[in-house]
């Protein structure tokens, strides 16, 4: 059955159900349902528009800090080409149906504007009824609603295939990806690929968790080790039990509520859990509690003097201390002298000169800060760097530009900072290019790295109003690069 054929024995279905007429044939359990969720709602068929709508500015806070916003390539990727070409729009939204991010043919988006199917819109069930990413989220799978499977009339013209995305870790839903289109444009084969770039994201997200882990267990790993042989765990900030070191059993996850000391095991035994700078460290009662250990702070990024900050007394750093700092910062689980030399100097190094640098580096901090064979960090340590590699991991780009002071120890010649620095800067160009987002991108332009950078200017210029008053600024800028 071709779209119009099958559009008009919906549409008399449609009227039949809802007129109160016995329908020739039913509609499917998933519309039924549905329908009935939507019209429970108050959900008045008639309806013209969403009937709620949030402002742009709203709309870019939320972005801004939704987990899906770092799996927007992969669904660009997947998604956008196919629908561009299909006269489609691809659509990501929150959990409650939000319309976060929607990409795609311009006049496809013209046409949707028409109702509403547009970034800040929520079209959730119990607001606009029955549609794709609404009744995906409601059911937790796949669906795909097709013209006057629609509870509103005025969607009838349209088709939509829906996906929801699961965080890997909790659980729990965090949104959906939609590709909608008008009724001429429909495809069986639509619902298999919102489904793969759904799970795509879910696989993307889940390798960040990865990366997550792993840095979280090398950096806290110390406060497990300082029980000794008595029991315990490191959990993750949602509970999920990272290291365990002799305990007779353990779920994978504990639930942690909020400001508990003392938790439930599961099997009558109780814990006492500690809060982490991240994550929590679980021991049981009668165990010591761990030693303190001194704060350390780095700030390595940017044109200026690397600062160590030690239990709040700061010490400005040489070059050369601050980049074995660093290497140690971004590698928690310690190195030997060989392997700073190597990091530092390439094949030219001598250890005997990492082991010297790094004696007047132990003074120079005090006890408690670093340790050796291997060397490493034992202090409670953050640092500039890895906060801002964490915030793009988790996709946060407004809180890496607010740390991102510019390049990682921009004087340093040593290989393997010279390799971070770059991935670093990339990453975070990347980010904010792919953001498209003149707010994001101006940000970016008052770093020393985005000064320079033609791209990245071309893209403002595009991206801002006319009548925005740093369009001139960019626009001598621009000039300036292309001379």
């Amino acid at each position: 059955m071709d779209a119009p054929e099958q559009a008009r024995r919906l549409s008399g279905l449609y009227d039949d159900v809802l007129g109160g007429s016995r329908p020739a044939t039913d509609p499917r359990p998933l519309v039924a349902a549905s329908w009935e969720r939507s019209l429970a709602a108050a959900v008045d068929p008639d309806l013209d528009l969403p009937p709620m709508i949030l402002e742009q500015r709203m709309v870019e806070e939320l972005r801004a800090n939704h987990p899906l916003r770092a799996v927007l390539p992969v669904l660009r990727q997947t998604l956008t080409t196919i629908a561009d070409e299909a006269s489609h729009i691809m659509i990501v939204t929150d959990a409650q149906g939000m319309i976060l991010w929607r990409e795609g043919a311009a006049d496809v988006k013209r046409t949707a504007d028409r109702i509403a199917l547009s970034e800040g819109a929520v079209w959730s069930e119990d607001k606009i009824g029955t549609n794709g990413m609404g009744t995906a989220l409601a059911v937790g799978e796949p669906v795909q609603i097709h013209s006057a499977e629609h509870l509103v009339r005025r969607i009838h013209e349209w088709t939509c295939a829906a996906a929801p995305v699961h965080d890997p870790d909790t659980g729990k839903l965090l949104g959906a990806v939609d590709v909608s289109g008008p009724l001429r444009t429909v495809h069986p084969a639509m619902v298999a690929l919102v489904t793969a770039a759904a799970q795509l994201a879910e696989g993307q997200l889940k390798v960040r968790m990865a990366a997550a882990d792993e840095m979280l267990r090398a950096r806290n790993m110390r406060h497990l080790m300082a029980l000794g042989d008595a029991p315990g765990a490191l959990l993750t900030p949602t509970g999920r039990v990272l290291a365990v070191q002799p305990l007779e059993w353990l779920p994978d996850r504990l639930v942690v509520p909020d400001g508990a000391d003392r938790i439930d095991l599961g099997d009558g035994r109780e814990g006492l859990v500690e809060r982490l700078a991240e994550g929590y460290l679980l021991r049981m009662p009668g165990t010591p509690v761990r030693r303190s250990r001194p704060s350390l702070r780095l700030k390595l990024l940017g044109s200026g003097q690397p600062i160590a900050v030690v239990a709040g007394r700061e010490i400005a750093l040489t070059l050369r201390r601050a980049e074995v700092l660093a290497l140690l910062l971004l590698q928690p689980t310690g190195l030997t002298a060989e392997q700073l030399m190597l990091q530092l100097y390439g094949d030219e190094g001598n250890p005997t000169t990492v082991r010297a640098e790094m004696h007047r580096l132990r003074n120079l901090l005090g006890g408690g800060v670093l340790d050796t064979k291997p060397y490493r960090i034992i202090a409670d340590v953050t640092g500039d760097v890895t906060e801002v590699q964490q915030a793009l991991r988790t996709g946060d780009l407004p809180k890496a530009l607010d740390l991102y002071a510019g390049p990682l120890l921009a004087r340093s010649d040593a290989p393997a900072l010279r390799a971070e620095r770059d991935e670093l800067d990339a990453t975070i160009r990347r980010a904010a290019l792919d953001a498209h987002n003149a707010d994001t991108l101006w940000r970016f332009a008052q770093t020393t790295t985005g000064a320079e950078d033609l791209e990245i200017f071309e893209s403002l210029e595009a991206a801002l109003p006319t009548d925005d008053p740093r369009h001139a600024a960019v626009a001598a800028r621009l000039h300036r690069l292309l001379d």
